[in-house]
């Protein structure tokens, strides 16, 4: 018998691949209904997300739904709306002080299985060059910079977008063209798929 998509979002919740490596224990964070139709990429839930078992419940959520044009009951209606990040858990913190990047076991583990079951998806966000370079591989041009720039060869299947997070404020400013040109045509394509 075929898996149904709840059955593998409790393999995904329950998954321990990196138990071993985070030094904390794993807390998968997913949100999907076979209806969605728009699906967000990101890398990996941050502690507040890790804290709360939501997505994207921290400012950069705020940016990202505000990018987006939705409130947060239509960004939180999974029969609208997938969230399937390259890591589904917090994969701890640097020296630094910032987030580490996503686990490498888990998106070749999961992304294909978990897309394969979504079959009504029209547009995925591409947040960030994680996601970007395993969505689009050959396609991604050579940096995070280039793919969002090009993001016209991706529509309307993909639109990649930078991390909304505060640390790319300069990124922003710098590229004043995303704000002008991608986010005006991704709130449309939202509004059209939303309904």
């Amino acid at each position: 018998m075929d898996e149904t998509l709840d059955q593998l979002l409790t393999r995904i919740r329950a998954c321990r691949i990196c138990a071993d490596k985070l030094g904390h224990q794993p807390r998968p964070v997913v949100r999907a209904r076979e209806t969605a139709r728009i699906a967000i990429v990101g890398q990996a839930p941050g502690t507040r997300v890790h804290a709360s078992g939501a997505p994207f419940t921290d400012p950069s959520g705020n940016r990202l739904r505000d990018w987006m044009g939705v409130s947060s009951e239509e960004f939180y209606d999974e029969s609208r709306i997938a969230i399937a990040p390259m890591g589904f858990c917090f994969p701890g913190l640097d020296a630094k002080g910032g987030d580490k990047p996503p686990r490498k076991e888990c998106a070749p583990e999961w992304q294909a299985q978990l897309f394969g079951k979504l079959p009504h998806i029209r547009t995925t966000l591409l947040v960030g060059a994680h996601a970007q370079r395993f969505h689009l591989g050959a396609r991604a041009a050579r940096n995070m910079t280039e793919t969002v720039r090009n993001w016209r060869e991706y529509w309307p299947e993909f639109v990649p977008t930078p991390h909304p997070s505060w640390r790319n404020n300069a990124w922003l400013k710098r590229n004043p063209w995303f704000a002008d040109e991608v986010l005006p045509a991704l709130r449309l394509r939202v509004r059209e798929l939303l309904g």
